[in-house]
């Protein structure tokens, strides 16, 4: 008989930076594995872990733990990114979704897909049309990936001080594991939390700027 599974979702905390650093250098190792030059920039990498550690101050970074509050995964949400999404976007209707990483030794989970499924959700209880995604424009894996997962490409955005901008929405609500949701719980809590408890909104002034952080699944 299979064992129940243990993991579920918490905000992240300081004290997951290390945790957090080692699975993005997983990430990088994994990617380059794969042939892609994604991540390969240095000063790219620093830029994005100066802005993940503001996201995880400002409570905007999440991570998925199991056994004995081990990081599985990790993915942040934040402000539209100006470079990508323009007014005619209506940027105010989407959430935004950014720097979403799984362990390894979590494939075979379905972590990512039982993210976003989350993210969607959340994207639903505020209102929002659109969860939005931006990704390294020659990640073409990572786009068919996206893509399995309901997003529709929308267009590429390509400035010269970037490296992302292949951009993807999937419409809010829409859930590719309805008996598979994560469960949400809180820092400190071990062995999983038992239900899903009611997904945080966020503030009045969050919303009013068009979101919070974000780095994509898998872009710097």
């Amino acid at each position: 008989m299979k064992s129940a599974r243990t993991e579920y979702l918490r905000p992240a905390a300081a004290e997951d930076v290390p945790a957090l650093l080692a699975l993005r250098a997983e990430a990088e190792g994994w990617l380059r594995a794969k042939g892609t030059d994604q991540w390969s920039d240095p000063e790219t990498g620093e830029r994005a872990i100066t802005k993940w550690r503001a996201s995880i101050d400002e409570g905007r970074a999440w991570v998925v733990v199991g056994e004995r509050d081990k990081v599985l995964a990790t993915v942040s949400r934040g402000p539209v990114d100006r470079d990508f999404w323009k007014d005619d976007d209506r940027p105010e209707l989407a959430l935004y979704l950014y720097k979403l990483m799984v362990a390894r030794e979590a494939s075979g989970r379905h972590l990512g897909a039982r993210i976003i499924d989350w993210m969607s959700r959340l994207a639903a209880m505020e209102g929002r049309s659109w969860v939005r995604i931006d990704t390294w424009r020659t990640n073409t894996g990572l786009h068919a990936y996206y893509e399995r997962l309901g997003f529709k490409y929308v267009r590429t955005e390509a400035p010269s001080h970037r490296r992302s901008g292949w951009l993807a929405q999937r419409p809010a609500g829409e859930v590719a594991l309805p008996h598979d949701l994560l469960p949400i719980g809180s820092h400190g809590e071990h062995g999983g939390a038992s239900t899903l408890l009611e997904l945080p909104h966020q503030t009045a002034e969050a919303r009013n700027s068009g979101g919070l952080d974000h780095k994509r699944g898998m872009t710097p």
